[in-house]
């Protein structure tokens, strides 16, 4: 990936400016957005990012995060689906583990997992985040066990260490096998250390960022998806 190592560096310097992953809210975060256009006779289904700030969206307006983008590219194409932005800034998969349980009282038929980052720029041990995404996922498949899983790569810059670096993407690759769960290798593609796609604190995306994230997203989570009431 082009420039990671300003990059990382960056993303080290405001690793502690995502937020606390100790301060959990109470509840969860608000929806994204309502879909405009449902057809009366197919149920609506619901859409879980599940993630830190890059689904969140900080810094922008929530209609501006990649979760909202989606929710618009369905409406247009007058699927069921209700997108629901779970994403909390500073989360790590730790604070994911055990924030899920009280996103899961809601119904989910898709659920897509993007956590990990921020363990990775902590140099958290793998096994750890490896473990914390694991049991997420079983909590979702054992909770509702037709539902369809995504599961989001991530990367960290090798300032943290070339072997350590490596072993953290491959979690997700690893995952994602053990899973057989459909897989975005790296949902920064195309944005991650490009200065006019990213704010100012050089991490997170801008408008134009999300946008790209987005179809990133969607060239994985539109096979999931259908216009069937079943």
């Amino acid at each position: 990936m082009k420039k990671l190592s300003s990059y990382g560096i960056l993303l080290l310097l405001l690793c502690t400016a995502c937020g606390n992953p100790g301060s959990v809210p109470s509840r969860a975060p608000e929806n994204s957005a309502t879909p405009k256009t449902v057809q009366p006779s197919s149920p609506v289904k619901y859409i879980v990012f599940f993630g830190n700030s890059l689904t969140a969206g900080y810094g922008l307006d929530l209609s501006e995060a990649y979760p909202a983008l989606i929710q618009a590219k369905i409406d247009s194409l007058h699927l069921p689906y209700k997108v629901v932005n779970a994403g909390l800034s500073g989360e790590t998969s730790a604070g994911g583990n055990s924030r899920v349980d009280w996103i899961l009282k809601q119904p989910v038929q898709v659920f897509v997992l993007e956590l990990g980052g921020n363990d990775g720029l902590r140099g958290i041990p793998l096994e750890e985040t490896e473990k914390n995404l694991q049991q997420i996922l079983n909590k979702v498949k054992e909770k509702y066990p037709n539902v369809k899983l995504m599961l989001a790569g991530m990367r960290v810059p090798p300032n943290m260490g070339k072997q350590y670096s490596e072993k953290f993407h491959t979690l997700f690759i690893t995952l994602a096998k053990k899973n057989n769960i459909a897989f975005l290798p790296f949902l920064l593609e195309g944005v991650g250390g490009e200065p006019q796609l990213n704010q100012s604190d050089g991490i997170h995306p801008t408008a134009e960022g999300q946008k790209i994230v987005a179809e990133n997203v969607w060239t994985v989570l539109k096979d999931l998806l259908d216009d069937k009431n079943s």
